[in-house]
């Protein structure tokens, strides 16, 4: 084809595309998607066509929230944070690309883990939720129930045995609350969620009690990765409880605070059976990625 004629045939795409401009007859839904590119692909990269499970231990400071994603891009969010990391909760499930929470789960009462969770219902479009049969007289537990009901939703009751349905490729069970008791922490919901051959235990501010419990309970608590109970309280994570879960990798979530967490008790623990340890005071968000054979761990700094 000639340089003229090459010339001309572009001229003529470009005025083809302005007469559909100023006719108004470009294809429905052209301008958002013009709009929004960098969105869109953040979704995709980030919740679709990934064949890992991620496991994220959000930076919310002296609090725990644990964000999950499927290698089918199902979404499951364990705890939020306290009700001042709310808004920072929205912006790491945009930034996520979250819309949707196939699930949610309330390991306890407690404000540092549910404090951000009535901001997360309200604003997502929420599939089930989970909580342990426990009340609290707190406001933040009023605010989280209310959002709960303005939504439509009901809470299940998390408590051990139970396998809620989240991705087929993955299996995610509930080994605690074991017995009913009054102490929060103690009621914990514990999750393990195993994919091919790795696996991860995820323990709220479960203490001796429960492990205890869990422990008599003959579950398999055996699993690569723990999150370690209570924010690396001394009053979890007993020798035991370790010896059974047999961990490689341990997340503390953590932050500045005044109750000395995480202990140097746990840390020697943890030191002595050879576990590497990352704590969101010192590294950040830390995200441990699985093939469903191995790991791949990146931390914020």
């Amino acid at each position: 084809m000639s340089r003229q004629k090459t010339r001309w045939t572009v001229v003529c795409v470009f005025v083809a595309w302005l007469c559909v401009l100023i006719s108004g007859c470009a294809p429905e839904g052209w301008e958002e998607a013009l709009r929004q590119p960098s969105e869109n692909a953040s979704l995709a990269s980030e919740t679709k066509g990934d064949s890992r499970l991620r496991v994220i231990f959000l930076d919310v400071g002296q609090g725990a929230s644990q964000l999950l994603i499927s290698p089918s891009g199902h979404t499951m969010l364990i705890d939020a944070g306290n009700n001042d990391r709310e808004e920072e909760m929205l912006g790491y499930l945009q930034a996520y690309g979250v819309r949707r929470l196939d699930l949610v789960i309330g390991t306890h009462p407690d404000a540092d883990h549910i404090g951000g969770l009535d901001r997360v219902i309200d604003r997502l479009d929420v599939g089930e939720v989970y909580m342990p049969k426990i009340q609290s007289n707190t406001k933040t537990f009023e605010s989280l129930l209310n959002s709960i009901r303005s939504k439509g939703l009901k809470v299940k009751t998390a408590k051990a045995g139970l396998e809620p349905a989240w991705d087929e490729q993955i299996q995610v069970k509930m080994l605690a609350p074991v017995t009913a008791t009054d102490d929060s922490n103690n009621m914990s919901a514990v999750v393990k969620v195993t994919y091919g051959s790795t696996s991860f235990l995820l323990t709220g501010d479960a203490e001796a009690e429960s492990e205890r419990a869990m422990l008599e309970s003959g579950a398999n608590l055996r699993a690569d990765v723990l999150l370690v109970g209570h924010h690396g309280s001394k009053s979890s994570t007993t020798a035991k409880f370790l010896n059974a879960v047999k961990p490689m990798y341990a997340v503390i979530q953590v932050g500045n605070n005044s109750y000395g967490h995480p202990t140097k008790t746990i840390l020697d623990r943890l030191a002595k059976r050879q576990v590497e340890v990352y704590r969101n005071d010192l590294k950040g968000t830390v995200e441990i990625a699985s093939d469903g054979k191995g790991y791949q761990i990146t931390t914020e700094r």
